[in-house]
């Protein structure tokens, strides 16, 4: 109950949330920076870790929507790819893709590789656990070295 009255009380962890979640979208914005500047001004590193990883991975979990209900208007009509083609890219993406999303993290690349894995329609659980665990070890990361530069 605690976090959550921090959250709702603090302006700064919704912000944080907020351009997490946008940063995981398609749009060019990042939310390290904030991350960062929270931390450095005294906010909890914890929940800032966790107030951007659950705000990035759910922006992430738009992306893979995003491939699911865009997937046949793209692979039909955009790309032009017949049904032999997408069966094989998907037994490959399955085979060895879905690791990838551990990279769903970095700069232009982690955005297409949630909506491919919506094209591919990975299972959500796999999905889920493995963005997440990039998303949050990079947070992590961010928070443990600017402790590290600052204390």
């Amino acid at each position: 109950m605690e976090t959550l009255h921090l959250f709702f009380t603090s302006p700064g962890y919704p912000v944080l949330f907020l351009l997490s979640f946008l940063a995981a979208t398609v749009l060019p914005i990042g939310s390290e920076w904030l991350l960062i500047v929270m931390v450095i001004k005294g906010f909890s590193p914890e929940y800032c870790v966790l107030t951007a990883s659950i705000g990035n991975y759910l922006g992430a979990c738009t992306n893979l929507l995003i491939g699911m209900w865009g997937s046949d208007f793209c692979i039909k009509k955009i790309l032009r790819i017949d049904e032999e083609q997408l069966q094989k890219a998907e037994r490959l993406y399955n085979k060895y893709g879905a690791w990838s999303l551990l990279l769903s993290w970095l700069p232009v690349v982690g955005d297409p590789l949630c909506i491919v894995a919506g094209v591919f329609k990975v299972h959500f659980i796999r999905f889920t656990v493995l963005v997440y665990i990039g998303k949050f070890c990079r947070y992590a990361t961010l928070a443990f070295l600017t402790l590290q530069a600052t204390g």
